[in-house]
C-alpha cells in the first residue's frame, strides 16, 4: 500500500474527476432526452427545435471527448518514494 501524501491526493483528484465526467454524461443524457420528448410532443419538429438537439448533441459529444486522462499518466511526474 502506498501512503504517498502526492499520490493519495492524485488519486483522489482522479476519482473526483471521473465522478464529474459521469454525472456530465448522464446530464447531458438527460438533457437530450428531455429535449427531444418536449419537440416531439407536439408532432411538429420545427427549425428552432432541430437547431436545439444539434446543439445538445454536439456539446454531448464534445463532453465524451473530454475524459479524464488515467491515474497512471497523472502519477507519472510524482515521486513515490
Amino acid at each position: 500500500m502506498n501512503h504517498n501524501p502526492s499520490f493519495e491526493l492524485l488519486s483522489f483528484l482522479a476519482s473526483l474527476r471521473n465522478g464529474i465526467w459521469l454525472l456530465g454524461i448522464s446530464s447531458w443524457i438527460f438533457g437530450i432526452t428531455d429535449r427531444s420528448i418536449a419537440s416531439l410532443a407536439d408532432g411538429y419538429l420545427s427549425a428552432l427545435d432541430i437547431v436545439q438537439l444539434v446543439t445538445a448533441a454536439f456539446f454531448f459529444v464534445s463532453w465524451l471527448f473530454l475524459k479524464p486522462t488515467s491515474l497512471k499518466l497523472l502519477s507519472r511526474g510524482v515521486d513515490r518514494s
